[in-house]
């Protein structure tokens, strides 16, 4: 596969880093600082038709394959990485999800504030006791007339305090083929949100509560039989990960180079050092192979979802080299790097969280397991009935 951009990618990938310098750069790495959330950049965002580079066209969007949206990520979240966020919302995201499933008259209504950079959509599927074992969903849905009745709850939701709408993944009956979803409101009556609550990233979350919460009918987007469906869209959303836990390494690598070229110890720059020099060769190979492999799986997705295999492999590897390389160049900036006037330690515990975001390194290689061996492996202990029983 030729992963070299046409002239058309080249050029949006040279406006991109111009674009994102200039628009962005000023106020990066305030916003988590202040706990603000970069609106303003949303909309400038929207301004410039980059909400929704990857949603058709007839839903408001570009209707422009993956890896131009790949191409522009990168440059946005290697200049602010709270941008980028606003960035994942409009094209990799819930949204993907909503356009993918949701009816013409439910798009129509919520699509346009999103794509304005004036309203945020996340996915809620974490649980307290459902996080990896997202199969174990324990949120229960019922439809009752017009109505659908959900009780349950979810944590860990992107933006969670400044959301306007949830993708709240449910079942609708007592089995795992009931699992479907369902576009829920902010104000829906019900539903009510938990105390804010911050990583060590900075970024904000709380908890969501449904106690007979009430959504119109028209608001299911998958209504049974729905994780392959979801999960097909959601690894879009692993794409978004994927690229800004790259790119936000690429940053600090960067960084650190820079100040080994000027930094002196022992009469000598950090970059003369052996030891320096096979450090940088190392990160620079990750992080070109972690490259190619979000291309790979960008670029064989067209205008369509990524395979499987091809996301969970650049995910699971870049997840994992991303947070290498930010570690490296903490260490070879020694101090400075530990020091918060600086954003390399930001970006080591930004970096570290998408290792535990939309699909942790060890899921993700126990489903390239399962595609090397074309076999499926149960990841839950023996059923003690079962054990008796025999």
């Amino acid at each position: 596969m030729d992963f070299n951009f046409t002239d058309e990618q080249q050029e949006l990938k040279r406006w991109a880093k111009h674009f994102a310098k200039e628009k962005f750069s000023s106020k990066a790495y305030s916003w988590v600082k202040n706990g603000e959330v970069p609106w303003e950049n949303a909309k400038i965002l929207s301004e410039h038709g980059l909400m929704g580079m990857t949603l058709a066209i007839e839903d408001g969007g570009q209707g422009l394959p993956l890896i131009d949206a790949i191409i522009v990520m990168e440059e946005i979240a290697k200049v602010c990485p709270n941008t980028a966020d606003m960035f994942q919302v409009g094209n990799f995201g819930a949204i993907r999800q909503l356009a993918a499933y949701g009816s013409k008259q439910l798009k129509e209504r919520v699509l346009p504030s999103i794509l304005l950079g004036e309203k945020l959509i996340s996915v809620a599927m974490s649980e307290p006791n459902a996080g990896s074992a997202v199969t174990d969903l324990e949120t229960k849905a019922h439809i009752d007339g017009d109505n659908v009745i959900i009780n349950g709850t979810k944590v860990f939701n992107t933006h969670g305090p400044h959301n306007s709408f949830y993708v709240v993944w449910v079942r609708f009956g007592n089995d795992v083929k009931s699992s479907g979803a369902i576009l829920v409101e902010r104000d829906s009556p019900g539903l009510t949100i938990g105390k804010t609550e911050t990583h060590m990233s900075g970024e904000e979350h709380c908890a969501l509560y449904f106690e007979d919460c009430v959504v119109p009918t028209e608001n299911i987007l998958v209504p049974n039989n729905g994780f392959k469906r979801l999960f097909t869209m959601f690894n879009i959303e692993r794409m978004g990960n994927t690229a800004r836990s790259l790119a936000l390494a690429q940053s600090a690598f960067n960084i650190a180079v820079e100040h080994t070229k000027e930094r002196k110890q022992f009469g000598k720059l950090l970059a003369e050092f052996q030891g320096t020099q096979w450090k940088v060769a190392e990160m620079k190979m990750k992080l070109d192979a972690g490259r190619l492999l979000l291309y790979r799986a960008a670029t064989n997705a067209d205008k369509g979802a990524p395979s499987q295999i091809e996301s969970s492999i650049a995910k699971a590897y870049i997840n994992t080299t991303a947070f290498e390389v930010a570690n490296e160049s903490l260490q070879m900036m020694g101090g400075y790097g530990y020091s918060t006037d600086y954003p390399v330690e930001y970006i080591f515990r930004r970096i570290r969280g998408w290792m535990i975001a939309g699909g942790t390194p060890e899921m993700l290689k126990n489903k390239i397991a399962e595609e090397v061996f074309e076999m499926k492996f149960s990841q839950r202990g023996r059923n003690r009935e079962v054990e008796l029983n025999k």
